[in-house]
């Protein structure tokens, strides 16, 4: 199965929240609601740096994602 880079998701038990799923390495849930990321990986040191760089953009890319596709609700 081929997943989308970017799932949204929801829950009834916490109704004001949105998240958005990254399906690609480095794998994490954001809630926009409050900007909390839980992380499906186990970085070490050495890592760190370099995912700085590709957590900024793809919580940006993330974010972005979710903007565009509520704009196609609004349509």
């Amino acid at each position: 199965m081929t997943l989308p880079k970017f799932i949204l998701g929801d829950n009834t038990e916490h109704p004001n929240a949105i998240y958005v799923i990254h399906t690609e390495f480095p794998r994490f849930i954001i809630n926009l609601e409050d900007d909390e990321v839980e992380w499906f990986e186990d970085f070490d040191d050495e890592d760190e740096k370099e995912l700085q760089t590709e957590t900024e953009t793809a919580i940006e890319q993330a974010t972005a994602f979710y903007d565009s596709e509520i704009s196609k609700y609004d349509e």
